[in-house]
């Protein structure tokens, strides 16, 4: 019990502490929308980055732009 308390205590503690640098220079990396949202949308995205920081410690280290949504509305947009 205490090693998966440690890995949880461990897990949560770098996911708050990566909340700041991503949302400082990493989520405008990944996303250009991102550069404009205020600081208040980055509080509202705080607990999202700190559950799911190794996917967007991923992204953000290997640069990638967010996919491109290609939808059926989409597609119906540009075939005309």
């Amino acid at each position: 019990m205490g090693i998966i308390l440690s890995v949880i205590v461990g897990y949560i503690t770098f996911g708050v502490l990566f909340i700041i640098p991503f949302a400082l220079w990493g989520a405008r990396k990944i996303d250009p929308m991102a550069r404009e949202g205020t600081w208040r949308f980055k509080v509202l995205l705080a607990p999202g980055i700190a559950l799911f920081w190794p996917f967007l410690l991923k992204r953000w280290l290997n640069a990638t732009a967010p996919p491109e949504e290609w939808s059926r509305h989409r597609r119906s947009r540009s075939e005309n």
